[in-house]
Parts: C-alpha cells; sequence; structure tokens
C-alpha cells in the first residue's frame, strides 16, 4: 500500500459515520417490558459511554410472523475509531446485561454500516 493509499484508509476511519446496527427479535409476551428497559436502562448506558452521537429505534413493520416483534437500534458513530473503541471497550458489557435481563427471549445480530 502506497502513501497515497494509506491516506485514504486513514481518512475513512476518522471521517465517514458509521452506523452500528443491534436487530433484535424479542418475544411478544416480554415485549413492552423489554421495550421500555431498552429505552430507559440500556440505551442511556450506551449513550453514556460517550462514543456514539445519537441513536435511533425503529420498530420492523413488515414483519414475518415468528412470535416475535422486530426492533432496530442504530447508533451513530463519528467514524470507525469511535465505533472500535466502543466495541473493545463497552460492548460485551452492555450486550451482557442485555444477556443477563432478557436470556432465552431474543435473537439478536449485529451490523455495522458505512454512510457513502
Amino acid at each position: 500500500m502506497d502513501n497515497r493509499q494509506w491516506s485514504i484508509v486513514c481518512l475513512q476511519l476518522l471521517l465517514f459515520m458509521v452506523l452500528y446496527n443491534l436487530t433484535i427479535n424479542i418475544d411478544k409476551a416480554t415485549e413492552r417490558e423489554w421495550l421500555n428497559w431498552m429505552r430507559f436502562e440500556l440505551v442511556p448506558q450506551f449513550m453514556e459511554t460517550g462514543l456514539p452521537l445519537a441513536v435511533k429505534i425503529l420498530r420492523l413493520l413488515t414483519e414475518v410472523e415468528n412470535g416475535g416483534e422486530t426492533y432496530t437500534f442504530q447508533f451513530s458513530f463519528k467514524g470507525r475509531i469511535d465505533y472500535f473503541r466502543f466495541n473493545k471497550l463497552h460492548a460485551d458489557e452492555l450486550l451482557g446485561k442485555l444477556q443477563q435481563q432478557y436470556s432465552n427471549q431474543y435473537v439478536l445480530f449485529q451490523s455495522l454500516l458505512e454512510e457513502v
């Protein structure tokens, strides 16, 4: 990799906003309690790390009947470096709280999206 290519990679790490997306399908029996817990307990703890800039909470409208409801939590980060710092320092602990509170009541997958 030459200096120009390296500079472009560094700029991408610093300048382009990324979204850390958590998609969670939660059992309908605990949906309301879980959503309140997420909004008022866990999401504020994500934000208190000082790394996410903002969060959007969305509910999937085109749900396939599977006994649950699907939500996404989209955390905006200034760039990949902030996301990687969050992931290294905080993600396991915070997601562990979700597992501890709602074990066997949800399915989760994570994705990282880049603004283009």
